[in-house]
């Protein structure tokens, strides 16, 4: 990855003109990141290209979050006009590969995590975010029907498929609880472990920018069931019972059936990555998400969803269609 070239001014201009700039990541957006050193500091160059992208929500949300006593990266300088932030560096150390070296931390971590969206959720939801309810969800599921079906040359009732999920989804829409701040990427790549932060501020937030306002298991629903790493069972159900008994929200339905609409979602969103962005290697992810996916339609309240699934999508066109 090259830096911008208004990059190096850019830094000069806010006090950081002899720093390097080095390749941080990109992601399935057109976002790229830069870790910056200069001496015994460093920072992160959010580089977020107009018209593309803007980073607008996520200053905001980050700004929110850190209201909320969360830990979001500081904002240390903008320009706003180019795409360009300059944030602050919360290191090396992410949680999918602490977990992944040393399973035993697991439950401890995943209820760190489980803690800090009882704390977000106790806060008051973000002014000014979209909402996320019964039209996006059915919206975001034609994603399976209108890009992975096609890649796989399936066949089928767009209309039955946008029922079945209506007939779903309508009453976790309608049942009451409050709504909440979704975060909406919240996974175990998103997330740093910031030496010197105790508590909930121990996860430092990343990747938040498309925050909505929406159900409270959708996030819960996010981390547990992964598309990027596996989270044992056993934990995804002490956590949802943890979530649970702290909240006295009883969201049992609504996590089963927000997970499923999830990973439908994210099954269409990696084959468009694919075909349309030319990231081949969002393909790799296909058979945990079908994995994760097949878990969840077993669950009774997603019994006219998975009849579809039987009738439109045979087994050769599932998980093994990816291995």
């Amino acid at each position: 990855m090259i830096p911008p070239a208004h990059a190096p001014a850019f830094l000069a201009a806010h006090g950081w003109g002899d720093a390097q700039i080095l390749p941080l990541a990109g992601d399935a957006s057109f976002r790229r990141y830069f870790r910056v050193v200069d001496g015994d500091r460093q920072a992160v160059l959010m580089d977020a290209p107009p018209p593309h992208e803007d980073p607008r929500p996520f200053i905001a949300v980050a700004e929110y979050l850190c209201d909320q006593g969360l830990n979001a990266p500081t904002i240390i300088a903008r320009d706003l006009d180019r795409g360009l932030l300059l944030i602050e560096d919360f290191g090396n150390v992410r949680l999918r590969e602490t977990v992944d070296e040393k399973l035993h931390t697991e439950a401890d971590y995943y209820a760190g995590l489980t803690d800090l969206l009882v704390h977000l959720h106790a806060q008051p939801a973000m002014d000014g975010l979209p909402v996320h309810g019964l039209e996006q969800w059915l919206d975001e599921v034609m994603l399976f029907s209108d890009w992975y079906c096609p890649a796989l040359d399936i066949d089928v009732d767009r209309d039955a498929f946008r029922a079945a999920w209506e007939q779903v989804l309508a009453p976790v829409e309608a049942d009451g609880l409050p709504r909440v701040t979704v975060l909406r990427d919240f996974h175990a790549e998103n997330i740093m472990l910031v030496e010197g932060r105790d508590g909930i501020a121990h996860y430092g937030l990343l990747d938040f920018q498309d925050a909505l306002v929406g159900h409270p298991a959708y996030d819960l629903a996010s981390v547990l069931e992964d598309a990027r790493r596996d989270v044992s069972p056993a934990v995804e159900t002490a956590m949802l019972a943890r979530y649970q008994s702290v909240t006295g929200r009883n969201i049992e339905a609504a996590y089963w059936a927000l997970a499923a609409q999830r990973n439908t979602r994210i099954l269409g969103v990696f084959v468009r990555l694919w075909k349309r962005d030319n990231k081949p290697h969002y393909r790799g992810f296909q058979p945990r998400m079908w994995g994760l996916l097949e878990r969840d339609l077993a669950h009774p309240a997603l019994v006219p969803v998975r009849q579809w699934f039987d009738a439109n999508v045979p087994a050769s066109k599932r998980a093994e269609a990816w291995k």
